[in-house]
């Protein structure tokens, strides 16, 4: 597994030291083009000179006495050059033997020859050579062929030496090299204190998280250390943690709260499996009595399994099968639907139909179910004698149905929770506690969404809102 570092290394790191390599050549190259070319470009001017000095003797043409005029003049020219302590001035003839020095000695030692040959097959007729004498001096020799017949001589040529160029060149390597190189240790350094700046943090933030996935859910990180994008990282997952949190204990209250609604119909129905069994004449009162209890407790308990059932389906995902639907027939069929148990709670339900139909695309099985459980909570919650009040408004491309109940109400710390799945708050009464996310999971399917309204003491309002029908919806399927 590759770290940061390493990746911070084999990447920017690298492509820093290439740009320094590359700048470190390209300022090296035009330094050395300025050093070593400045010299080269001084010798040829003195050659301008001297071919100029050849030019003012006033003379032209290629006569015999011309030509010694010539030679004689760069001869002069040879033994009055007053910069011998910078350069040797020679004169060559064809075969590049010299014929004059202005040191008054031939030095065999600055006889390279490639100069010569390169000027003879240049077209500006200047050749340069630069090399190691045998005493291991480093010079440069230019040679400028003369471009007048000049007696014997053919060509003009100067020698320095580079001792001093070359020191000052490698001072520039040198400086150029450290400077280069305090670049990438600067680079290095303030990278590397950059990257343990986010790997330590996030080191941490790995160790907190392995914990928590362990299942060590009081674990938290100090998200008020960092004041960037690790801080909001911290915080989330704080946040993260939190909610595992709640839903942890959520999970354990909803187990335990199943586990008490199954034991009491259970309960019920083997205490009435006893007496009936202890029962000789089956005309008995407690007889037919126990068995309308355990009728009435299997009734509950198939329910309760079935809406588990459903919110498993759910969370697996389920494809709904839609079509379209009036929601005033629907609701007004879930309100048939649970006429029986509003007289049975002593309850009655104010509804009135609106007369024109509200079409919506979606699945009639889910749907129904819905309206059962928002209908099912609002009869759990009413007290006796009370009312439940269903409506259908239409407002734009949506349409509402709103269950109030006059009940105890939900708490508001409660509100925002009811819908989120393990979640009983602290009113309520038998059940799971899943039915509304049951509800929430599938509307938010159909496109709608879900509100509450409530006050304590005094009840609570369920909104059910779905987008209307139109053409061209008939394609989709929506998953849950």
């Amino acid at each position: 597994m590759q770290s940061i570092t390493r990746r911070w290394l084999r990447g920017s790191l690298l492509i820093t030291a290439l740009i320094l390599a590359l700048a470190e050549g390209i300022f090296l190259y035009f330094c050395y083009q300025n050093l070593y070319g400045g010299i080269e470009r001084a010798m040829e001017s003195r050659f301008s000179t001297f071919i100029g000095r050849l030019q003012a003797t006033g003379t032209a043409g290629d006569t015999d006495d011309t030509s010694a005029s010539r030679a004689q003049a760069l001869r002069r020219t040879v033994e009055q050059f007053d910069e011998k302590d910078k350069f040797e001035f020679m004169l060559l003839d064809q075969n590049g033997y010299v014929l004059a020095t202005s040191s008054g000695t031939v030095n065999q030692d600055l006889m390279d020859g490639y100069d010569y040959y390169r000027a003879l097959s240049s077209t500006s007729g200047i050749g340069r050579s630069i090399f190691y004498t045998a005493d291991g001096e480093h010079v440069m020799a230019v040679t400028a062929l003369v471009p007048y017949t000049a007696g014997g001589i053919t060509a003009m040529r100067l020698v320095t030496s580079l001792t001093l160029a070359d020191r000052q060149w490698w001072s520039l390597v040198w400086m150029s090299g450290g400077v280069a190189a305090l670049a990438l240790g600067f680079a290095l350094w303030s990278g590397l204190f950059f990257i343990r700046s986010i790997v330590r943090p996030l080191g941490q933030v790995e160790a907190t998280a392995n914990r928590i996935a362990r299942g060590d859910l009081q674990t938290r990180l100090p998200d008020t250390r960092y004041n960037d994008e690790i801080g909001r990282l911290c915080h989330t997952i704080n946040e993260m943690a939190e909610h595992l949190t709640e839903t942890e204990r959520m999970k354990n209250e909803f187990i335990s709260s199943v586990s008490h609604e199954l034991r009491t119909p259970l309960t019920s129905i083997k205490g009435w499996v006893e007496t009936i069994a202890n029962l000789d004449d089956p005309r008995d009162q407690n007889y037919r009595k126990g068995l309308e209890v355990i009728g009435a407790e299997t009734d509950r308990l198939y329910a309760m399994v079935e809406e588990l059932l459903d919110f498993s389906r759910l969370q697996n995902g389920v494809t709904l099968h839609c079509e379209v639907l009036d929601l005033v027939a629907e609701a007004t069929d879930a309100a048939l639907f649970i006429e029986g148990r509003l007289r049975q709670e002593g309850l009655r339900l104010v509804y009135e139909e609106p007369p024109e139909p509200f079409p919506v695309w979606a699945d009639p099985a889910r749907l129904r179910q819905v309206f059962v459980n928002v209908l099912d909570n609002a009869v759990k919650y009413s007290p006796p004698g009370g009312a439940i009040f269903l409506t259908l408004t239409r407002t734009g491309e949506t349409a509402t149905v709103s269950v109030r109940d006059q009940g105890r109400g939900i708490a508001p710390d409660d509100l925002e929770k009811v819908k989120l799945r393990f979640f009983k708050g602290k009113n309520a009464v038998r059940g799971s506690g899943i039915g509304l996310a049951v509800v929430d999971s599938i509307v938010t399917a159909l496109g709608g969404h879900t509100d509450l309204k409530s006050t304590l003491g005094q009840g609570t309002t369920v909104f059910i809102t779905l987008p209307l029908y139109h053409p061209g919806q008939e394609h989709l399927h929506h998953p849950i």
